[in-house]
């Protein structure tokens, strides 16, 4: 049986299922080892911990935010390893402090260290040669690697990793979960409906409210659809952040139409919100993935999204089951709506497409990914 340590910043609701899958695996001893509880400057997620069938430890940890920059340090990382005594390290990012001490602690035990990497090509943190060059030297201390998808892939490969060091691991969430609670609610329509204020028909976003997730692009492109066709299709943001008011402010100004802000959804809420929703719209500007699609598509929703959206080149297919657009381009991203809400009968083959894909992007999946990265380490 191996014994692995996962290092990861935060007790995320989305990875408990993946974690919980992995440690299954009768080949897997699982440790995971958060650096936080959770980021509250952030994002409110509540922590489910009742959920966890997995061994943990959280890392006392300081944290300061400032904007886009922030730094979290830990104490406690070495003594945890040595406790553990692990065959293998995984740790899911380089930009922590207690990743590099972890690394460090393989590179001296002769253990093994894979690092689990999101980034791609449109991370704009790419623009800061600093990052680039720690990035760069933190892939020396790794064995392999894992990724979500293709994106990721690819970024790895224009760093010079060779492609049979790079593993899959299909970010998911608990399908079933939101796949049977957005059923219950389209049962429950009218209940469901007048319990959050939604409009009869819209457009969804789900996410942070900041210009970054192109946000503003969403609302331009909402002012831009025809005055009949925002009279029937209104526009529902779910999500909080620094741009909030500015947005709402922006909203006001737009005569025709439906606007509504729901604030922060917590995951058992969001079932509802997303079941009776046209289709979700994600046109976010830098993404290493986007969890909300895979949530999205779980709920059976055609995707309208930007192409530098990490998810984009593995779960949205043009035409087939959404749309992809370039990153601001409000007058596409309006043609594309557009589209959807004129043509039932292309939302509702989307829709069916949008959760057949899904399946393949599942918690057991993600931990079977996890098990070949592991076995990749052993000679051939």
């Amino acid at each position: 049986m191996i014994r692995l340590v996962i290092i990861t910043e935060i007790i995320a609701p989305y990875r408990i299922p993946a974690f919980n899958a992995l440690a299954e695996r009768r080949e897997v001893d699982l440790h995971v080892v958060f650096l936080s509880e959770n980021d509250p400057t952030l994002r409110q997620w509540r922590i489910y911990k009742d959920e966890i069938k997995f061994f943990y430890q959280i890392l006392p940890s300081w944290r300061y935010r400032s904007g886009q920059h922030f730094i979290l340090l830990n104490w406690g990382m070495i003594s945890q390893l040595n406790r553990i005594n692990p065959n293998v390290v995984l740790s899911g990012g380089y930009n922590y402090l207690a990743s590099w001490q972890a690394a460090y602690w393989a590179k001296k035990q002769r253990v093994p260290f894979i690092l689990w990497s999101e980034s791609t090509s449109f991370d704009r943190r790419q623009s800061y040669k600093p990052v680039e060059l720690m990035k760069k030297h933190f892939l020396d201390y790794c064995s392999t690697f894992v990724v979500p998808g293709k994106s990721s892939s690819d970024y790895l490969l224009k760093l010079g990793v060779e492609r049979n060091r790079v593993c899959t691991a299909p970010n998911s969430i608990d399908n079933e979960l939101f796949s049977r609670a957005a059923n219950a609610a389209r049962q429950n329509e009218l209940q469901t409906r007048t319990r959050h204020r939604l409009p009869s028909r819209y457009f969804l976003y789900v996410g942070r409210l900041v210009k970054e997730k192109g946000v503003f692009d969403l609302l331009q492109a909402y002012a831009q659809l025809e005055v009949e066709l925002r009279r029937k299709v209104g526009l529902v943001f779910a999500g909080s952040g620094s741009d909030h008011r500015e947005l709402e402010s922006r909203a006001l100004e737009i005569s025709d139409g439906c606007i509504r802000f729901l604030d922060f959804v917590h995951r058992e809420d969001l079932p509802e919100i997303y079941a009776l929703a046209e289709s979700l719209i994600f046109p976010t500007h830098s993404d290493p993935w986007g969890l909300v699609v895979n949530e999205a598509m779980a709920c059976s929703l055609p995707i309208v999204c930007t192409g530098v959206a990490g998810c984009a080149s593995d779960l949205v297919e043009h035409g087939w089951n959404g749309f992809i657009v370039e990153t601001g381009d409000v007058s596409g991203l309006s043609r594309e709506m557009t589209k959807l809400a004129e043509n039932s009968a292309l939302r509702m083959q989307m829709s069916a497409r949008s959760r057949q894909r899904i399946e393949a992007y599942s918690p057991p999946a993600w931990a079977e990914g996890i098990v070949q990265a592991i076995r990749s380490l052993s000679p051939k």
